[in-house]
């Protein structure tokens, strides 16, 4: 099978939306925001740095359209349910967070350690859009201000943190076992 076969794009793109599908049984609520600490977040982040930006994207778009008839987001929500509510900015980070990760990690040199720092920086990229997206979508649903829209994020920091050292781990390692994702033959 050829690395950018349509073929292997649907079978990574289903094998990582339901690795996030099934990281929607951990939810833990925080804040009085209605924003819980979820690894569906990391999950889609880590997406990005191991298929590229394209399918990263891929797997954010059929995991929020599932969402249309499942209840496939943390908590037991829905897509429909999580854009009415507070949650809707991060919903749209679940897309777009992907694509930027995915979009810098691909850049990333052969070796484990410039891999690392460059998936490092792809991934605190992917959070960022996510806790953008996110503050704008509790400015927009919440009627928050700026300054405690982004105070909002501040309990999901360090738990995020560590789930993208996880995510950079996970995906030096894939890569590392698998050079050919990113049209690299092993050296």
């Amino acid at each position: 099978m050829q690395k950018n076969s349509v073929a292997t794009t649907i079978a990574y793109v289903a094998v990582f939306t339901a690795l996030v599908i099934v990281l929607a049984f951990v939810s833990i609520p925080v804040g009085t925001a209605g924003v819980p600490i979820v690894l569906q977040n990391a999950a889609l982040i880590l997406s990005g740095l191991i298929l590229g930006g394209k399918r990263g994207g891929y797997v954010g778009l059929l995991f929020l359209f599932i969402g249309l008839a499942l209840p496939v987001l943390a908590g037991g929500g829905t897509t429909l349910r999580a854009l009415a509510g507070p949650t809707v900015g991060y919903i749209i980070g679940y897309v777009l967070s992907p694509i930027a990760a995915g979009a810098i990690a691909y850049r990333a040199p052969r070796g484990k350690g410039g891999m690392t720092v460059v998936f490092a920086i792809a991934a605190i990229v992917g959070l960022l859009v996510q806790y953008t997206c996110g503050a704008i979508g509790l400015m927009v649903r919440s009627g928050l201000n700026v300054g405690p829209a982004i105070a909002a994020q501040g309990p999901f920091v360090l738990v995020d943190t560590a789930k993208l050292i996880v995510a950079v781990i996970i995906a030096v390692g894939v890569h590392s076992a698998f050079p050919d994702l990113m049209g690299r033959k092993a050296s």
